[in-house]
């Protein structure tokens, strides 16, 4: 796993913003190596927001979004067009608004597939496997670049402190009892999120700055699940001030003034 970077945004706003150019950079850069490129997806404030950015800024026609993979980190098991599922946001943010190819978005179903949590995280690891290729050496894609939120407990995905799938090396799981509604989920497990190329951490405001020093340090991911949050070539952690606020002097760079 590769060791992180860390790059520091004055605010938010700026942050989000910056992360989207770095995601169209990013994209198009992998699409003229190898001709399609894969993104994971998270909701929250921030993530919602960087894929407004892309919508709203120009350069996002330099994706060629037929040929994007788009996939979930976790998702909130409520039934299909919920406002509290991270597809919805992101449908509303960004999908809606470009050409994406309709079988190349994979979303977790929701109980309105009638099926349970735990049928839910089968059938995406079953089109994880499906996406996977001989090179990827396992049963993931090796995405192109995963984002991923942090709560203030220094959760990823829906990994949270001490929960048993924190344990569980099965690439999908169902999340039940979690500390944050609504109760019942699904999400990608660390050794799916590592599996990535590149995991990008973005997290903004104050109240996540233990978070980040703490994912930053030489803590166990069972307590601190964002210092599992690895990509097997490179790890960002994107940051405003805030978020940064607590991290050791010298570690991150500034952005922007």
């Amino acid at each position: 796993m590769s060791v992180p970077n860390v790059v520091v945004h004055r605010n938010a706003d700026v942050l989000a913003k910056a992360v989207a150019a770095r995601i169209i950079t990013r994209l198009v850069d992998v699409q003229s190596a190898k001709g399609a490129a894969s993104i994971v997806l998270t909701g929250g404030t921030v993530g919602i927001a960087t894929l407004a950015a892309i919508a709203a800024t120009p350069a996002r026609d330099a994706v060629d979004w037929r040929r994007l993979d788009v996939w979930w980190g976790d998702e909130r098991f409520v039934p299909a067009g919920d406002k509290e599922r991270n597809e919805t946001g992101a449908r509303e943010a960004l999908l809606d608004h470009v050409d994406v190819d309709p079988e190349r978005v994979h979303v977790m179903r929701g109980p309105d597939a009638g099926m349970t949590a735990e049928e839910s995280a089968e059938s995406y690891a079953a089109e994880l496997r499906k996406a996977a290729r001989p090179e990827d050496h396992g049963p993931v894609p090796s995405f192109d670049v995963m984002l991923l939120g942090m709560g203030p407990d220094s959760h990823v995905a829906s990994l949270f402190p001490g929960m048993p799938a924190l344990y569980d090396t099965r690439p999908v799981v169902a999340v039940h009892g979690s500390p944050k509604p609504p109760p019942t989920r699904i999400s990608l497990t660390l050794p799916a999120i590592q599996a990535a190329r590149e995991v990008w951490v973005v997290a903004a405001g104050e109240e996540k700055s233990g978070a980040v020093r703490l994912a930053l340090s030489d803590s166990g991911p069972v307590q601190v699940p964002a210092a599992g949050a690895r990509g097997r070539g490179r790890t960002l952690f994107l940051l405003d001030r805030a978020a940064a606020g607590k991290i050791p002097p010298g570690l991150g760079r500034m952005a922007s003034p």
